[in-house]
């Protein structure tokens, strides 16, 4: 007796971005799922002899079928925006200077600091409908704008929050290395002492943290305060990340590297002599073009020694108040490229796979092969390449979650049995 499956997608062309250097397509597809896992991916369906049999079944339209989108650097929880910071830039005033005369990431703290936790709720809910309706799955998090335990913790809890009520997964990134706070403006190493000596070992003992980063920068920390965070999340046993290389070269990434970082994010100013450190470790480069771009940049990030040392490479929004505040990683895919010179196989390698690979989530999304969670997404589009190319509209048809429709704009599934004979053999 053939097998039940619980869904069938069918009529269907996929990437399963399973393979190094091409999208893995499977044309006049069909994608069985059982237990919010992928079970098997029939290619050629109209050559497959026999039946199929499942729960429901849903016809695919002759869509696209990429792995659900991962969006794996943002800052999404916080209150106030940034909008006057921005007609200052426009203005000649650079993004450093705002920050070092008490604005920038500290404007956003005394508002996130002035809410309540339900508010930051309803703020980040909101924000995170828009990136699911463009095909997110799954998410990071980052806290960052509390500064100290009490608004740290409530902005992780609202993380947490978000990932059990909403219908995608989230990873909870503990940043409380982020900006000095204004109470300890003329003593930053005191405040590193208070994020590991009271915040990080409370966060995580309430299981609020699944990694730490911190923000290696001249506006903000030194290579050795850092190393005190990270020292600190080994003794905890966390793992670490790192915004590095966005302003100037301190050589984070290399330290990042050393403590086999999940990712190093930002890297307009990433030296070879750090590359070389990458290399030889796990860690994953991730390019945040919209910060690039909204900041007016132009060092862009060494991406021709990225690809020559096989160094992996995700995108990310890095959605935020100040200087991203962007709501749709399909245009940041355009962005990638056309800022970036990414190819529209490496910008969407970025937001699925290697974007999986800088959560250490890549053994179960990122990619569509069997065992792995059933993330996917329909697309209304005539080529893969389209998704980066567009700016503006949204192709997005279906998202499905570990097997379940969270998103439809076409027919629900029904119960039926698919049957599919070679041409000729009816």
């Amino acid at each position: 007796m053939s097998e039940i499956y619980d869904l069938i997608i069918h009529n269907i062309n996929v990437a399963s971005m399973a393979e190094q250097d091409n999208y893995g397509i499977h044309e006049d597809a069909a994608i069985c799922i059982k237990n919010g896992l992928i079970k098997k991916i029939i290619p050629n369906i109209k050559q497959h002899s026999g039946e199929l049999e499942a729960e429901k079944a849903i016809d695919g339209n002759g869509y696209w079928v990429t792995p659900g989108l991962i969006d794996c650097h943002t800052h999404l929880v916080y209150a106030g925006d940034r909008a006057k910071e921005f007609e200052m830039r426009l203005q000649g005033i650079s993004y450093e200077e705002i920050a070092r005369s008490g604005g920038g990431i500290n404007s956003t703290v005394k508002a996130t600091r002035n809410a309540s936790k339900d508010e930051l709720f309803d703020l980040a809910a909101k924000r995170l409908s828009y990136l699911i309706e463009e095909g997110v799955t799954t998410l990071e998090i980052k806290s960052g704008y509390g500064l100290d335990l009490v608004n740290e913790k409530k902005m992780l809890e609202v993380a947490r929050e978000l990932d059990e009520f909403s219908p995608i997964e989230i990873s909870k990134t503990f940043l409380g290395a982020h900006a000095v706070p204004p109470e300890f403006k003329n003593n930053p190493d005191e405040y590193i002492n208070l994020v590991c000596d009271s915040m990080m070992p409370e966060l995580h003992q309430s299981g609020l943290i699944d990694c730490v980063d911190v923000f290696c920068e001249n506006i903000a920390f030194s290579i050795e305060q850092t190393e005190k965070v990270f020292n600190k999340a080994r003794q905890l046993e966390l793992p670490v990340k790192m915004h590095a290389e966005q302003l100037s070269d301190l050589g984070g990434s290399t330290l990042a590297a050393t403590r086999d970082a999940w990712s190093v994010d930002h890297l307009e100013y990433l030296s070879e002599n750090s590359i070389n450190a990458l290399k030889s470790s796990n860690t994953v480069a991730t390019l945040l073009p919209g910060a690039f771009y909204f900041l007016n940049e132009t060092v862009r990030p060494p991406i021709d020694l990225l690809r020559k040392n096989n160094i992996p490479i995700a995108i990310a929004s890095d959605s935020n108040p100040g200087s991203s505040p962007c709501l749709s990683l399909l245009l940041i895919l355009n962005m990638a490229t056309t800022l970036f010179k990414l190819t529209p196989f490496e910008a969407l390698k970025g937001v699925t796979i290697n974007a999986a690979r800088a959560l250490r989530r890549d053994d179960k999304v990122g990619s569509i092969e069997v065992e792995k969670q059933a993330d996917l997404v329909l697309w209304d589009i005539e080529s893969l390449a389209e998704l980066s190319y567009k700016m503006g509209g949204n192709p997005c048809k279906m998202v499905i979650k570990n097997g379940e429709v969270i998103l439809s704009k076409i027919a629900s599934p029904s119960s039926t049995t698919v049957e599919e004979q070679p041409d000729g053999n009816q």
